[in-house]
């Protein structure tokens, strides 16, 4: 019979002595990720393919920060119901879109969105930040003060809300005494707030790089307003239209700005620019890009954990 870590010394009656085991080194686990879910209106859906794909490939999260609609997504995921949206998602058609939108008069936006949250309701009813499995935070902007907030706390459904509510088209949301709007004003990407929760990789998705290319300023020389010549041949843009592209332009310059001074350590691009802010019914389309995106980068997140464990 053998005794481990015993050793017999030589000679008869010799008494036996204590050894060290070998040493077994630890083993290393890859270190998990960290996710920036950026804005982007319809082109959101993308974030739910890229989920499904870092699950399928086992890449494991460790949290998410989400602006507007990639909180929307982020929230869902880790509270289990990614399924449940992207079942949404895909049963949108423009019609249906229209009867979830609730136009409102003399509100803070176009559209009040109860209709949207009672939907929201069937399925996180109940539901907080702090019951989340992960980190996640959800960022808004103060309508007042033109801060940046993180909502790391409280009811999921609310911190949605705020996060995707669009100056103008969703009413804002209230809460403990200030007025919440869509994140993307301030932050569209939200790194920062990952680095900003000591996580050592962070992967960001951006929906809005390659939708206007290289700022540019351009000199121009006014002419006739040639509405007023041929209106008929004109292009009439309506409000709504005006309003999100606008707001889309900002989303896109802050966005460089932010990320150029707080880079990701890997930036995903779903292509997903021919893709209308208000097409919501395209989820097929959005879904399919994002899941190809991540599979093509799963190569390079396993190098960069790799890189960051030597």
């Amino acid at each position: 019979m053998l005794n481990w870590g015993l050793k017999s010394q030589g000679g008869g009656g010799g008494k036996a002595t204590e050894t060290e085991p070998p040493k077994i080194p630890p083993v290393r686990e890859k270190p998990r990720i960290a996710l920036a879910l950026g804005g982007g209106a319809a082109r959101g859906w993308a974030h739910i393919g890229v989920l499904k794909a870092l699950d399928e490939a086992g890449i494991e999260i460790s949290m998410i920060a989400g602006t507007s609609i990639g909180a929307l997504a982020g929230g869902c995921y880790l509270a289990g119901k990614l399924g449940e949206l992207e079942e949404f998602a895909r049963s949108l058609t423009v019609r249906r879109i229209a009867q979830l939108l609730d136009l409102t008069i003399g509100g803070g936006g176009l559209l009040g969105g109860m209709r949207l949250t009672k939907r929201m309701q069937e399925h996180l009813q109940g539901v907080t930040i702090e019951e989340l499995p992960k980190p996640f935070v959800a960022v808004a902007s103060e309508l007042k003060s033109g801060h940046e907030v993180w909502i790391d706390g409280g009811p999921l459904i609310t911190a949605l809300r705020a996060s995707y509510a669009l100056p103008g088209i969703f009413e804002p949301v209230r809460s403990n005494g200030r007025t919440l709007v869509d994140g993307a004003l301030v932050n569209p990407v939200p790194v920062s707030v990952c680095r900003a929760h000591e996580q050592p990789l962070v992967v960001a998705v951006n929906l809005n790089y390659d939708l206007f290319g290289r700022s540019a300023v351009v000199k121009h020389k006014v002419g006739e307003d040639m509405q007023e010549k041929n209106p008929v041949a004109s292009n009439k843009l309506g409000l709504t239209s005006v309003m999100v592209q606008s707001f889309n332009i900002i989303q896109d310059r802050i966005s460089r700005a932010r990320l150029a001074g707080d880079p990701p350590d890997l930036a995903l691009h779903p292509r997903v620019n021919d893709i209308g802010l208000s097409e919501f019914h395209r989820a097929d389309d959005c879904i399919a890009r994002g899941y190809e995106e991540a599979m093509a980068r799963i190569g390079e997140i396993t190098r960069m954990q790799e890189a960051y464990m030597r």
